[in-house]
């Protein structure tokens, strides 16, 4: 039996170079489940997604994920696609090791937390709004991190200025004071030491978000990144919300232990491989 692609719509295509299209997986030229392909939005046309692929039931166990995956491959490789990925939810078991047999590494994943009683801060320890007069210099640091972050994902210069840049005006349009987003400074025994940004509503999630968590080189090690989620929790519980989420680098080893022994768990990996 043959396992193939047969495109079950029209390309769409944007003026930036985005396309995307859907495709039915056929066996011998009878539908068995489909999958979505499309340009990634952050990487631009160079980089492909499978945005969506199922199998249905009765098919399900022979492998005809494992070849439509492999055929999207190909479809992507004609588009001039280099690198390809996919997100996975953390409980699709067996979603995740049929991606790591097919040589996809994780990227980054999404975390989340259910929250319950407002946490306290250490002692010597505060926090405070991030003002104006702060906002210019936060900005522009928050910016070159996520340009640096950008850039060691594969991502160019000029792209990831551009996407970082975008990214902020969209989320934070009035800057310190744009509804629904929280700047926080942290202080310790007087000196700042850090900052956090949660975004209280955010496209797709269910609660507060920590969007940036960042602590100055020279007060790292001494606990200030705990205390800054503790910020970014307490703020979601004032504000109601009984969550919070974020997304956090695979290569990022600290954070990911911060998370993990603070009670956050994987939601969903974003996974990647290069296409040659």
């Amino acid at each position: 039996m043959t396992t193939t692609l047969r495109p079950a719509g029209p390309e769409e295509r944007h003026d930036d170079g985005r396309r995307a299209r859907p495709y039915d997986v056929c066996v011998n030229s009878r539908r068995v489940g489909g999958i979505r392909l499309a340009t990634d939005a952050r990487f631009g046309p160079t980089a492909g997604r499978i945005v969506d692929l199922h199998i249905e039931a009765p098919d399900r166990h022979r492998g005809r994920a494992t070849v439509a995956a492999l055929a999207a491959e190909e479809v992507l490789r004609t588009w001039g696609c280099r690198q390809i990925e996919l997100t996975v939810p953390a409980e699709a078991g067996a979603a995740v090791r049929l991606a790591a047999a097919l040589g996809y590494t994780e990227r980054s994943r999404t975390m989340s937390k259910p929250l319950a009683a407002p946490p306290r801060l250490p002692a010597n320890t505060s926090d405070r709004p991030i003002g104006e007069a702060e906002y210019p210099a936060w900005r522009d640091a928050a910016l070159a991190e996520h340009v640096r972050t950008q850039r060691g994902q594969g991502m160019d210069r000029a792209r990831a200025e551009e996407t970082s840049a975008a990214g902020h005006r969209a989320l934070l349009p009035d800057g310190p004071d744009t509804p629904d987003q929280v700047l926080r400074i942290l202080a310790h025994d007087g000196a700042d030491v850090g900052s956090v940004w949660v975004a209280l509503r955010m496209p797709d999630q269910p609660g507060g978000y920590v969007v940036d968590v960042r602590v100055a080189p020279e007060h790292r090690g001494r606990g200030h990144g705990r205390t800054l989620m503790l910020v970014a929790e307490r703020e979601c519980l004032t504000a109601g919300r009984a969550t919070v989420g974020l997304n956090v680098y695979a290569d990022n080893a600290p954070a990911l232990g911060l998370y993990d022994s603070l009670g956050y768990r994987p939601t969903a990996y974003l996974l990647w491989k290069p296409i040659l």
